[in-house]
């Protein structure tokens, strides 16, 4: 549980800062458009009209140029399409309605960012304090590795370490669908399983640094030494004692990293690594080919992954001027 004095630094700071209420906001936001994509989206995301390509979201006016062959003559005819709130962010290139494919995207992109997070803290941390708490050899041989790690691109990495573990995805079934809540909508959603993994391996050696640098510090103190006096063991040591007092920065660094995983996954499903046709990256790429006509296919997913991580880094901003003491927040900090 939070103590005291850190519920009352976080009510403060958060009080006192506009740009927290807006990340909050934009959070809250999103993660409530993924939970409820079934009753929010007006379209199945799957289902295509290949008469209703490439529509403008409502209210934009599109003007297209065709060459037809009118009694044996070329000529170019012009089509004025404007958009409808029927498909409120216009449609992709197989009639797919872009709003609902955002909502459902949602899904992946935060799934994958929060799960990928967790994977690369547990990993990150636990390499982190043993390596800083121990010292010696195995601090060598820890950090060594993750040195190692660090000397290779993120996204280069993530890109052989799915060629190497090859695809695995799970179906999850949605519970909305399943209690006959809702009709219409896909009664699953894929959750790829490879690329969370990979992206918490790629980004665990942040974890493991802060970790370490932490844990060397802690293990010197005069509690640390005390608890070692009575007999407790390392691993009772580390557990009550280095892991509770590190927590703080790490805390705040896995909020910064939650938006920097959508970003790697946006980057992978872009590529074509993600596993599922559901997803912000997978949704860019479809639009790439129509940038110059269909704007809104690769912009809207582009915006929402714009939001997200802006929404995540201003928590993460704010939390680290309510944690920690050494850093003034917008308002000055202070007790």
């Amino acid at each position: 549980m939070l103590s005291e004095r850190v519920r009352r630094s976080l009510t403060r700071e958060f009080s006192q800062s506009l740009m927290a209420k807006i990340g909050l906001a934009l959070v809250v936001l999103m993660v409530t458009m993924a939970l409820f994509a079934p009753f929010i989206a007006p379209h199945n995301p799957t289902q295509q009209g290949l008469e209703e390509s490439n529509l403008p979201p409502a209210g934009v006016t599109q003007t297209s140029s065709d060459i037809q062959f009118v009694d044996g003559e070329r000529q170019t005819v012009e089509t004025t399409t404007t958009g409808t709130l029927d498909h409120p962010m216009g449609t992709d290139s197989l009639g797919r309605d872009l709003f609902s494919r955002v909502l459902f995207g949602a899904r992946t992109s935060l799934m994958v960012g929060l799960f990928g997070t967790l994977f690369a803290v547990g990993t990150g941390v636990s390499v982190g304090l043993v390596a800083g708490y121990y010292g010696g050899r195995i601090d060598d041989g820890l950090m060594r590795f993750a040195d190692i790690m660090l000397a290779f691109p993120a996204l280069v990495l993530a890109i052989a370490l799915v060629g190497l573990l090859g695809p695995l995805t799970i179906r999850i079934p949605d519970p909305f669908v399943a209690l006959g809540l809702v009709e219409g909508m896909p009664d699953s959603f894929v959750f790829p399983v490879t690329l969370t993994i990979v992206v918490g391996v790629v980004n665990w050696v942040w974890f493991a640094r802060i970790a370490r640098g932490e844990a060397l510090s802690i293990r010197q103190q005069e509690y640390v030494k005390a608890a070692r006096s009575l007999g407790a063991s390392d691993r009772r040591i580390l557990r009550q004692h280095v892991l509770p007092n590190s927590l703080t920065p790490i805390i705040v660094l896995a909020t910064i990293q939650v938006a920097a995983i959508i970003l790697l996954e946006s980057s992978l499903s872009f590529l074509g690594f993600s596993g599922t046709t559901l997803s912000w990256g997978f949704d860019i790429a479809q639009g790439r080919d129509y940038l110059g006509t269909s704007w809104w296919i690769s912009s809207i997913p582009g915006l929402a992954i714009v939001l997200a991580v802006i929404g995540i880094n201003l928590l993460g901003d704010w939390l680290r001027d309510a944690l920690d003491p050494g850093i003034e927040g917008e308002h000055g900090g202070g007790m």
